[in-house]
């Protein structure tokens, strides 16, 4: 499980960055600037995407013609019910009525390709062609427990679980698809406060659509989930944001582009076309001067058909926790795209944590070899390729971010995953 390591590269952050980022961005992209050369193999594809403030440039790309833009006026940005949902129709593929990819959880790229999750343990072999994302999901309780303390410590919900269950009841929690990403944040972020999954509390998967309408009738004591049902459970009253992920790993990595490695490998020219109009949808997105247009898209009601108020503060990173903790202004926004495209550049290493982490909690064999299915799945030189192709220069590169550093203090250097396995307490009991 062996990744070459490099230094962490140091970017800047702030105002200065985002109108570094805007200027360049302006530069590289004024209108008609594409000089179209040899044409997408085909005129466009499927792809799914689910109610998450996280799929906007996929939606950004298809509401600002970026896709026409690039050659492909025939993408259609098709909404999801759910995680299974979005397997069950990569499966079967646009040619039978399904999708070729999509906004999609990153680990769900190796549980495909592996069969893991797929009817009949089948391989469905896919692609990690870009990272949508970094931070901006929520650690979300009901009100019942706003008055014990419980924040990024999630070590008072032990006694109150506890209790609950020497009273009869059944606390669980609930995340949107098993070792996905949000199931992978509750599971760390319970079991750092000395919490076991499924033994001191049951495990539940629920739609992200759905967390808030399933809180709001006891179903779950607490949810993890990407925006904006953490956002609109605050502004209905139902629970609050104990933490934001972004506070468990500073810019963790989220959702990805993951495309059906098939249609990639048929279609070369047209998935360059994609990751282009995406990409340039991404540095949209991440200049704040766009945030309430973002939020006015992407809530309309052939989106997610959700007000602009559940989207914009988190967005931004203003963060209302409703336990009477507010917070303007933080670092702790959704980021698409970076000053350098770090921010979208798929690293390797990161795909080895999430590898790592679902062996610890036994979705895969200990001796699965990451590095491999890793390195079938991470295709980082497409995203160098497109990149070059629009103009870009001083990029992200290499297989590795470098070391990583958890809240709690614990550390990953993905060229040493075992040692990071060795250093937590509590793993998997299957």
């Amino acid at each position: 499980m062996t990744l070459k390591t490099t230094t962490r590269r140091s970017f800047l952050k702030g105002a200065s960055a985002t109108a570094a980022t805007l200027l360049a961005a302006k530069a590289l992209f004024p209108a008609g600037a594409f000089a179209q050369g040899a044409g997408p193999e085909v005129a466009g594809t499927k792809l799914g995407y689910i109610a998450l403030t996280d799929s906007a440039p996929l939606i950004i790309a298809k509401e600002k013609g970026l896709f026409d833009k690039y050659g492909l006026p025939e993408m259609a940005i098709e909404k999801q019910a759910s995680w299974g949902a979005t397997r069950d129709n990569m499966a079967l593929g646009s040619a039978n009525g399904g999708i070729d990819g999509g906004h999609i959880l990153r680990p769900k790229v190796h549980l495909y390709t592996s069969g893991a999750v797929t009817q009949n343990n089948q391989p469905l072999p896919m692609y990690t062609l870009l990272n949508l994302n970094e931070d901006c999901q929520g650690l979300s309780v009901a009100q019942e427990y706003a008055d014990i303390g419980v924040g990024l410590d999630a070590s008072p919900l032990k006694e109150a679980f506890a209790a609950k269950k020497a009273a009869g009841g059944a606390p669980s929690v609930a995340m949107t698809f098993p070792g996905g990403t949000h199931d992978l944040w509750i599971r760390y972020w319970l079991a750092a406060g000395g919490i076991v999954p499924n033994v001191d509390v049951d495990v539940i998967v629920v739609p992200p659509p759905q967390m808030v309408a399933n809180m709001k009738v006891g179903t779950m004591d607490a949810f993890c989930v990407g925006e904006p049902w953490n956002e609109q459970l605050v502004n209905q009253g139902i629970g609050f944001t104990a933490a934001t992920t972004g506070e468990l790993w500073a810019h963790h990595p989220e959702k990805v582009l993951g495309m059906r490695a098939d249609w990639v490998d048929a279609n070369p020219l047209a998935t360059k076309a994609i990751l282009m109009a995406v990409m340039e949808a991404q540095q949209w997105c991440e200049s704040m001067d766009n945030k309430q247009e973002m939020a006015e898209i992407v809530g309309r009601r052939q989106w997610y058909n959700v007000p602009v108020a559940d989207i914009i503060g988190r967005i931004k990173g203003d963060i209302n926790y409703g336990n009477g903790r507010v917070e303007t202004g933080t670092d702790l926004f959704m980021k698409f795209w970076g000053e350098k495209g770090e921010s979208s550049y798929p690293w390797k290493s990161l795909d080895t944590w999430f590898m790592t982490e679902n062996i610890r909690w036994g979705y895969f064999p200990a001796d699965t070899d990451v590095a491999a299915l890793v390195n079938k799945t991470n295709r980082s030189d497409l995203w160098l390729e497109a990149a070059t192709e629009l103009g870009f220069t001083d990029l992200p590169s290499g297989d590795s971010r470098g070391v990583e550093t958890f809240f709690d203090g614990k550390t990953f250097d993905p060229a040493d995953p075992q040692a990071y396995l060795d250093s937590l307490d509590i793993k998997s009991l299957a």
